[in-house]
């Protein structure tokens, strides 16, 4: 940030301003960010059984919405910058100061979205793609430099300010919409998928039918809610093994921490037909199909049959 405003006083370039008032919301962001990867880390407690993992979502919230008014900033300073323009100079030096900011940006956006996803954690994964924007700012930024060095196109400057700014706003709203998703419990289709992928591939005789599944994500933790229909004539003990048995697999192979409530659900005569369990004593008629486990059918309130 120090570096991008130095580049600024020294160029007066409204096109450099927008990315030092850029910088000015990673610090603040990233501050935040700091705070709530911390926070999220916290184990459960009573006011909070699910964790505190939701905290990461309020953060990129914030992120998201103080890149919004930096975008704001600079297209409004930059259209009264294309009636009212400057002089501007130093813009070599402008430029390699920017080129050298913006790698090292990009180098650590990359590194961060990488452990974003390993760990997971949305808020660092954010952060990681604001830094990869800063990047691709401070590019645009470098090549616009020097067009206007060489062109001595003066409105060049502010033209290519507010181009900025508009991806600037773009990159707010993806933000914005992933965290009030996240805030909402909207359903994640790509974890919701993996998870009906393992057990489909997985899959049991005995597990005759899997519906009404609903997955959250809380921070890097998954929670699903989830109905199961085994055997009607299966004893507790059996119900309990199977489903401990889906419980290890998705934590196993789903590659993040999963807590499951499954309710147990009793077959019915009319499950017989795509039912595979063998040797079954009160099965009313022969299998005649294979109903695969798909999102349509997983997630419905239904037996398969229904």
């Amino acid at each position: 940030m120090i570096a991008k405003f130095g580049a600024y006083f020294l160029t007066a370039s409204n096109f450099v301003l927008t990315d030092a008032a850029e910088s000015i919301v990673n610090v603040i962001a990233s501050s935040f960010a700091f705070f709530s990867i911390y926070l999220s880390s916290l184990p459960r407690d009573e006011n909070h059984p699910y964790g505190h993992g939701k905290i990461e979502y309020f953060s990129v919230f914030i992120e998201g919405s103080l890149i919004g008014i930096a975008g704001v900033m600079i297209i409004v300073k930059s259209i009264y910058s294309l009636f009212n323009p400057n002089s501007i100079h130093d813009l070599f030096t402008g430029a390699a100061i920017i080129g050298v900011t913006g790698a090292i940006n990009g180098a650590l956006g990359y590194y961060m979205i990488k452990k974003g996803k390993s760990i997971p954690s949305i808020t660092l994964e954010a952060d990681g793609h604001h830094l990869l924007a800063d990047m691709v700012t401070s590019g645009g930024l470098v090549i616009g430099l020097l067009l206007i060095q060489f062109t001595k196109i003066l409105w060049l400057d502010s033209a290519l300010s507010i181009a900025v700014g508009i991806y600037i706003l773009y990159s707010s709203y993806k933000l914005v919409r992933r965290s009030v998703g996240g805030l909402m419990d909207e359903a994640d289709f790509l974890v919701v998928n993996d998870v009906i992928k393992v057990l489909g591939d997985k899959r049991r005789e005995s597990w005759i039918d899997v519906h009404n599944l609903r997955a959250q994500k809380y921070g890097n933790e998954l929670h699903i809610d989830c109905h199961m229909t085994l055997p009607s004539y299966f004893d507790l003990n059996t119900v309990h093994t199977e489903i401990s048995l889906v419980d290890k697999m998705i934590n196993s192979e789903v590659g993040i921490k999963t807590e499951l409530f499954i309710h147990a659900d009793p077959c019915l005569p009319n499950c017989c037909h795509y039912c595979s369990m063998p040797n079954c004593p009160i099965r009313s008629e022969a299998q005649t199909e294979t109903i695969p486990w798909t999102l349509d059918k997983v997630v419905r309130n239904k037996k398969h049959f229904e």
